[in-house]
């Protein structure tokens, strides 16, 4: 009788029968794919081309009771999985080599209540599909900056966008979610159900089940609002981002800036001798009120001189999508991060050196400057640590050839690595590598609230069948 060759969790290679998987079939309404099918190969590519694997079998739901489904057999046959919500992931760890991925990204549905100012959004939904139903309302979720960001990883690891200092991380506007559990159980978390599971999955990533729908509240914005844009010369860098971080340590809650170490565009806007060189862009957006907005980015665009200035008022959409050029599917990518404890000249010259040394100049490193709402919300009452951070390094490697990919893999590690001296070791983990050192990360990134997340994981899902990105287990509490 024909096999499937697949991984359990234990690592083994084993053989699951046909008619093992014939019945799981008989009870999805989905697609089960399996290599060799004609969508096989499409549907274990994710957004990041660098990566590159292959599982057994691909479960593609179309709801709830087929996640139920794809997850009773998982553990029922004790198989490695991984699940894929929006696709959007940089480290890869929605795709598991030999294993079963259960693959949400069919489930795109939006629900907005108008009244309430809640939306109900499926587990493999983007960020661009929400915006596109709450903006007809003129409301909108504090999720992300680049719209085809998927809604669940960007939430699971704390969420930071462009109404973080406005309205918090995105897992401070987390009203409940559904929640398929290790046991085929439907759970709803919600400050009135499974209290401690709701505080785990605010920032502890999908170690304790699959998320198959959120429900955020939503809060008035747009149609209007100003994006900034100054570019400057790479040579300003201290001027420039000396000013930006004094200006944003007293700006108003509705103003974001990332500053953007990055290489001038080729677009007719910038004057073509500087094209291709190493430049600072100061980009925010201003979420409040229209009519205030070009006073609250002003400062930013006359710090100096700028090479160009692409700051223009646009609609909340537009704003969202404002990146999405900048990170087609299927580049390649490889981006870290850090909290700094401090931004002073000496950063700010260091960022300046690595930035002439990018193998790609697609690459970047962007300083985001937080604080605002998300730091008022106290350290233990989510497990996201770094509340108090007021900057936050990415470093952010993207590139297009294969062949170029162990210079650019290295430089961002350099970066990293040089950047310590700066920082306590916790970074943002959306942006995590390849999870190398998991360990330290762990304890870097949740702090005193890691013994209560291992608790809780210990309860939820006791055999370990959701590693997650960080692959916690109750028995590696990260000692």
């Amino acid at each position: 009788m024909p096999a499937t060759k697949i991984l359990s969790r234990d690592g083994t290679l084993i053989s699951l029968p046909d008619s093992a998987v014939q019945n799981l079939k008989n009870n999805f309404q989905g697609q089960l794919l399996q290599p060799g099918d004609s969508e096989f190969d499409t549907a274990r590519k994710v957004w990041n081309g660098l990566i590159d694997r292959q599982p057994a079998l691909i479960a593609r739901c179309t709801g709830t009771a087929d996640v139920v489904a794809a997850v009773n057999f998982a553990r029922d046959h004790k198989l490695l999985l991984s699940v894929r919500s929006g696709g959007h992931n940089v480290s890869g760890a929605a795709i598991a080599d030999n294993g079963l991925v259960i693959d949400l990204s069919r489930m795109r549905g939006v629900e907005v209540d108008d009244r309430h100012k809640i939306a109900k959004v499926e587990g493999g939904a983007l960020l661009g599909d929400v915006d596109g139903e709450t903006q007809k309302f003129n409301l909108a979720a504090p999720l992300g900056v680049v719209s085809q960001t998927g809604v669940a990883g960007l939430t699971l690891h704390g969420g930071l966008g462009w109404q973080v200092r406005k309205h918090g991380l995105t897992i401070d506007n987390l009203a409940s979610v559904e929640i398929v559990a290790a046991n085929g159980q439907i759970l709803r978390a919600s400050t009135q159900e499974n209290e401690d599971l709701y505080w785990a999955i605010k920032g502890g990533g999908g170690n304790f089940g699959i998320v198959t729908s959120f429900e955020f509240n939503l809060h008035k914005l747009g149609p209007e609002v100003w994006m900034s844009a100054p570019v400057y010369p790479l040579g300003k860098a201290r001027e420039v981002m000396t000013f930006c971080r004094d200006y944003m340590a007293e700006a108003p809650d509705e103003l974001m800036v990332i500053g953007v170490y990055w290489t001038a565009p080729t677009i007719q806007a910038v004057p073509a001798q500087h094209y291709g060189q190493p430049v600072i862009i100061l980009l925010g957006c201003y979420t409040g009120p229209p009519e205030q907005g070009l006073e609250a980015i002003q400062p930013l665009c006359s710090i100096t001189e700028p090479i160009a200035d692409l700051s223009a008022q646009m609609n909340w959409l537009e704003a969202q999508q404002f990146l999405d050029k900048d990170y087609p599917d299927g580049g390649l990518y490889y981006w870290k991060s850090l909290y700094v404890e401090r931004f002073d000249e000496d950063l700010i010259a260091t960022l300046a050196t690595h930035t002439k040394k990018r193998p790609s100049l697609e690459s970047s490193i962007d300083v985001w400057f937080l604080g605002g709402a998300m730091s008022r919300v106290p350290d233990f009452s989510t497990p996201f640590h770094k509340r108090d951070a007021t900057v936050m390094v990415a470093i952010e490697a993207n590139w297009h050839k294969h062949e170029d990919t162990d210079a650019n893999i290295a430089w961002a590690r350099d970066v990293y690595d040089d950047l310590q001296r700066f920082s306590d070791g916790a970074g943002y983990l959306n942006f995590p590598g390849f999870v190398e050192d998991k360990n330290n990360m762990l304890r870097a990134c949740y702090g005193s609230n890691l013994p209560r997340l291992m608790k809780i994981k210990a309860k939820y899902d006791p055999d370990n069948m959701f590693p997650g990105l960080l692959n916690i287990a109750p028995d590696n509490p990260g000692e």
